[in-house]
């Protein structure tokens, strides 16, 4: 078999952000995720008298399913990046999840409109959403291999922006081809694609069968061109997985600069994650948006993150990811309080909006832009300053860590705002422990080196065949 480039190493390995975007963007946050409100809440008002209590308890049922999600990655991420690092091998793992993230995406089709198998059909959305987190764990792990400290800010800022564009193009598709706006036709006039009936939802459903067969045709690209690294082929068990996750964790206890940047990024990533899922169930709940409404959304947010993640890499580049992480994180605080304070009715109870006010709808789209850009940004960043504190022969690992301190509390954002919605009994208070994980992931911030510890470890990247 030929020598495969590097060039042609870079753009696989980024193909798989473009191939796993639309489960985010059209899964998580602006189709199913909506789709699913909507859904459950039809289930709960035939529980509950009170409108409020059946929005909470809709709200609080998807963020609970986030909440057991993140309990599963956090504790076996780890592990399974220790095991990969002791056998040197990380693409069989890859292509196991990839496998086992098709069916439950599929499965997505089967969602009962009336809302009968809500809770099926969250544990198979919830299962997909493990499988691609532990691909991202893998593939993370390949970017030091592919540049110097230098240039692992700029190719995780672009492999990012390149996955956003992804997400863009699935919603212009579903928005121009399969989902309908209300009268039965799309915004181009005509039925929904392929025969799909509205009036079952099967346009919105579709959204399962899509993601899966986009990621089936643009996973290609990564699986022809990516590589492992020249790595021994260790045989090393689960015991021994065990053991080097122990000293890998005391290693980090003992490293201040990596310990204070993991316990921050998992903060501020928690809350940004929690902003991504809420982002459409909010508009959904609160503003009453048309699934429509949040398609376009949608859309303005993820052109936003396409554009501003590249910016960022750029930033990275010349300034480090530090300051590219703090400036975005000030941008979110911001977005969370306007999204606690604000309703149909009002902003933090000051400004009045009038009755049929497009303002309400407008600050939101501000803020979804918001969300899309500086979240987008605050990834890419992230992912580069962990790079800077990797040693480069235990990137799995490393970048396992890097998914538990991403997960090891993602139960507690999607808890606490599933708690605060059930004892407020209202949807926008329940977004205020947002704003005290980002403050308190800044204020760890400020302990963390610029450049990391890597320059202990490596000054290059590991060699590749």
């Amino acid at each position: 078999m030929a020598e495969i480039g590097l060039r042609k190493r870079i753009w696989g390995w980024m193909a798989f952000d473009w191939a796993t975007q639309p489960f985010y963007t059209l899964g998580l946050t602006f189709i199913f995720g909506p789709f699913f409100a909507q859904v459950s809440l039809e289930y709960f008002s035939t529980i509950y008298a009170d409108e409020e209590t059946a929005k909470s308890s809709s709200q609080a049922t998807w963020f609970w399913g986030q909440t057991i999600a993140g309990l599963l990655i956090a504790f076996t991420a780890p592990l399974l990046g220790a095991y990969a690092d002791n056998t040197g091998r990380r693409m069989p793992w890859i292509w196991l999840f990839a496998i086992l993230y098709l069916p439950f995406t599929w499965a997505l089709w089967f969602t009962d409109p009336s809302g009968a198998n809500i809770y099926l059909i969250l544990l198979c959305f919830n299962i997909a959403f493990i499988a691609a987190e532990f691909m991202l764990v893998f593939v993370n792990a390949i970017l030091p291999s592919l540049g110097d400290k230098d240039e692992v800010g700029k190719l995780s800022g672009n492999g990012a922006s390149i996955g956003y564009w992804g997400g863009v193009a699935a919603l212009f598709i579903m928005l121009l081809v399969f989902v309908n706006k209300g009268d039965g036709t799309t915004i181009l006039g005509n039925p929904p694609a392929l025969g799909l009936d509205p009036e079952t939802s099967e346009d919105f459903r579709a959204v399962g069968p899509f993601i899966t067969i986009w990621f089936v045709i643009f996973m290609v690209p990564f699986f022809l061109w990516v590589r492992e690294p020249r790595t021994a082929n260790r045989q090393g068990g689960v015991a021994d997985a065990m053991r080097d996750l122990k000293q890998s964790l005391i290693g980090a206890y003992h490293r201040k600069s990596l310990l204070n940047f993991l316990i921050g990024s998992m903060l501020y990533r928690d809350a940004l994650n929690a902003l991504y899922v809420a982002g459409g169930v909010y508009a959904r709940l609160v503003l009453e948006w048309s699934i429509m409404q949040i398609l376009v959304f949608g859309i303005v947010g993820a052109i936003t993150a396409a554009i501003a993640t590249q910016i960022g890499g750029i930033f990275d580049k010349r300034l480090g990811p530090k300051p590219v992480i703090r400036f975005c994180c000030y941008i979110l605080i911001g977005v969370c309080a306007i999204i606690v304070g604000m309703s149909r009715e009002s902003l933090f109870g000051l400004v009045a909006f009038a009755d049929g006010s497009a303002m309400p709808d407008i600050v939101f789209y501000i803020c979804g832009a918001a969300i899309g850009g500086a979240g987008g940004a605050v990834y890419a960043a992230s992912r580069s300053m962990m790079v800077r504190h990797t040693h480069p022969e235990r990137p799995n690992e490393a970048f396992g860590l890097f998914a538990l301190s991403g997960k090891a509390t993602a139960f507690m954002a999607p808890g606490l705002i599933a708690a605060f919605s059930t004892v407020t009994g209202n949807t926008q208070l329940g977004y205020i422990p947002v704003i005290a994980l980002f403050i308190l992931g800044l204020y760890l911030l400020r302990f963390v080196n610029p450049e990391g510890d890597h320059a202990q470890w490596s000054k290059s990247a590991v060699p590749l065949p």
